[in-house]
């Protein structure tokens, strides 16, 4: 059978019209709402943005340093540095410490031994030292040199 004669256009635009043509009730809202499912999908997926690119970033050099600071200068403010993280570090410490013994304080009012887990505490944190330690000389060993040679 030829392709031509078993598929006959014109018959089946004619049953189509036919069809439409017949009055049916909500046939309008129908056509309407089955045009207007697969419009709202185009117009949803065809829609564009653009996003405005990022402003460029502001750059600040430090200009805090004198243009011609002498080696002693630099030293002294170094050495002023230095103490005022030396007193940062003790305040933190003190802090700490405090901290602590609220803590130790809390627990002798509830009735907890405070000394058995501080003795706990010391022993995990030893625990822990050893196993950063150990990791440590296992990923850098003492005392072995790189061989650059390629063999």
């Amino acid at each position: 059978m030829r392709f031509k004669s078993r598929f006959d256009a014109k018959a089946g635009f004619a049953d189509l019209w036919d069809y439409i043509r017949e009055p049916r009730p909500y046939r309008w809202p129908f056509l309407a709402l089955s045009l207007a499912i697969p419009l709202t999908g185009l117009a949803m997926l065809t829609k564009e943005s653009h996003f405005r690119p990022p402003d460029a970033p502001k750059v600040t050099y430090i200009s805090t340093f004198a243009e011609g600071r002498t080696e002693e200068e630099i030293r002294q403010s170094n050495i002023a540095n230095q103490q005022r993280k030396e007193a940062q570090e003790a305040e933190q410490a003190e802090l700490e410490a405090r901290r602590i013994e609220a803590y130790k304080a809390l627990g002798r009012a509830t009735g907890l031994d405070v000394e058995a887990m501080e003795r706990e505490a010391a022993i995990e944190r030893a625990r822990e030292e050893a196993q950063a330690e150990a990791r440590r000389r296992e990923l850098y060993p003492a005392g072995t040199a790189v061989d650059d040679s390629g063999e």
